[in-house]
């Protein structure tokens, strides 16, 4: 009797319609968890479950409770191949980057080992800080997801792992000055809260779950914000450590690697300009509750005329995350010897 029921339970959770294989999400869970539980993290599989299931998904394609959901299917073309055969022309394919930029090379294997949880401020229900320019109104959390997206595709160009936490189904990679604004923003998949400490618990959750069971030594976690002070007060890029006793030093550590990095390229490319970017700690809940090594960043005061240059130009936002890039890198090799 107990084997029965076991397999009448089995039966259930997954099935097979004409060969096409079924399962119902769990609690909590976002389609790429979901997908990952299911052994199908390849971006295409997104894409097909999307396919697929359009008509059973919630709003901003979040997963309903006791829906049985089809699975894309494993072709032996999916499964990683060695790394000897993949050697040359290695190719990525993200659709969160958008049509333009959703293919990517990977360069080179400089983080090869080094898994990364990219966090990009506010999003959903609360656009962030407000600023007006030109008659137009611009939301912090559309720069810091587009600066986000541009940091995890050079992260991947160096072959690291990437999750990208808050994501737009829609919105990829932007060249546009003015960013077009909007709510549908989700955390990997699920609904932002409206509430605030819920929306920040939600992220924090999502990547302390990844955190506990990636394999990865190196495992790093960054904040993205945009300030909002007086339209006089010019600000340079500045960095928040945690101030945890696990990850007190190593995140110490990362903060200052950034703020050296900027400091050096801004004398590389501006050598006239000097950079006075600082780094301390704050109480911040997404500091004090999240498991992995990470940092909290403020890239401009987006009511100054100045800084509005750094975030609306798509060419400053690509160097920015350049420059983050560049940060990690040089964290990753000192932490590596």
């Amino acid at each position: 009797m107990k084997r029965i029921y076991l397999l009448l339970i089995l039966s259930l959770c997954t099935s097979f319609v004409s060969g096409q294989e079924k399962d119902t999400p769990r609690k909590g869970e976002g389609i790429h968890a979901f997908l990952r539980r299911n052994n199908r993290p390849e971006a295409k599989q997104y894409e097909e479950f999307i396919r697929l299931n359009k008509h059973k998904l919630g709003k901003s394609n979040t997963l309903i409770q006791g829906t049985a959901y089809l699975l894309p299917p494993i072709t032996v073309s999916e499964q990683p191949k060695p790394e000897s055969a993949n050697r040359k022309n290695r190719t990525g394919t993200n659709p969160l980057f958008g049509e333009k930029y959703k293919n990517y090379e990977i360069k080179d294997n400089v983080l090869s080992g080094a898994c990364f949880y990219l966090v990009s401020g506010h999003g959903g229900p609360d656009p962030g800080a407000v600023a007006k320019v030109d008659g137009r109104e611009l939301h912090e959390d559309e720069y810091a997801y587009d600066i986000i997206l541009r940091l995890a595709r050079n992260l991947l160009q160096h072959n690291a792992t990437v999750y990208i936490i808050i994501q737009d189904p829609k919105d990829g990679i932007r060249d546009e000055k003015y960013l077009n604004n909007t709510k549908r923003e989700t955390c990997m998949g699920n609904a932002i809260p409206l509430s605030q400490v819920a929306r920040l618990e939600q992220r924090t959750n999502a990547i302390n779950s990844l955190n506990f069971r990636s394999k990865a030594k190196y495992q790093r976690a960054i904040f993205i914000h945009l300030d909002s002070q007086s339209k006089k007060k010019q600000l340079d890029v500045f960095f928040y450590y945690q101030n945890i006793k696990q990850n007190k030093t190593q995140s110490l550590r990362l903060a200052e690697t950034m703020r050296k990095t900027f400091r050096d390229l801004y004398q590389k490319h501006q050598p006239d300009r000097g950079f006075s970017g600082t780094v301390s700690t704050r109480p911040l809940y997404v500091l004090r509750n999240t498991t992995p090594i990470s940092i909290f960043v403020e890239l401009a005061n987006m009511q100054n005329a100045d800084d509005q240059k750094r975030y609306i130009s798509d060419n400053n936002r690509q160097a920015l995350a350049n420059w983050l890039c560049a940060g990690f890198i040089k964290d990753y090799q000192s932490s590596s010897r």
